[in-house]
């Protein structure tokens, strides 16, 4: 170490060789999340977010779960059981809400509590139930590969099993 600095190698800085060239704008990328698989939207929001962008999210409460209503409604139900037996703050938060549910499944797919970058990635992030007066001028996107692929029949909505859990609109 000269002068309080680390002897490298002139020419190499390994954070510039995987780096992808993303163009940011001031505009959000809305996502209009209905008939989109959760764990699939989820994945690819958090990807927008480690790059840089600002992504909202709108119409929550169509977001699709796979499989069927009585197993969904029975997982989170034993979910809602998990708690601690000394103090309540100590365990997990139940979220009830589909805006909170999807953000709370977005960050757990961000490295938010290892990395600064996570926290940062999170903080870009917006979910709202149905469409706020702000982001209906602004052009909606869909990910193809998240779309449901058969009838909707197949999938339970977020906001069915919402209610089921103690979600008063």
């Amino acid at each position: 170490m000269a002068n309080g600095r680390l002897n490298r190698p002139a020419g190499r800085n390994s954070n510039t060789s995987k780096q992808e060239v993303v163009i940011r704008t001031d505009r959000p990328i809305v996502v209009d999340a209905t008939n989109h698989i959760a764990g699939r939207l989820a994945s690819n929001v958090a990807k927008l977010l480690l790059q840089g962008q600002r992504v909202t999210v709108i119409n929550c409460e169509k977001i699709m779960m796979s499989g069927t209503r009585s197993n969904q409604i029975q997982e989170y139900r034993e979910f809602l059981e998990i708690n601690s037996i000394i103090n309540y703050k100590h365990g997990p938060v139940h979220y009830r809400r589909p805006d909170t549910i999807i953000a709370k499944m977005i960050r757990q797919m961000l490295p938010f509590d290892r990395k600064p970058s996570g926290k940062l990635a999170f903080q870009r992030l917006r979910t709202y139930i149905g469409a706020p007066n702000d982001t209906k001028p602004l052009e909606k996107t869909q990910f193809e590969k998240a779309l449901i692929k058969r009838a909707a029949s197949n999938y339970t909505t977020l906001a069915e099993i919402c209610r089921v859990i103690g979600w008063t609109e």
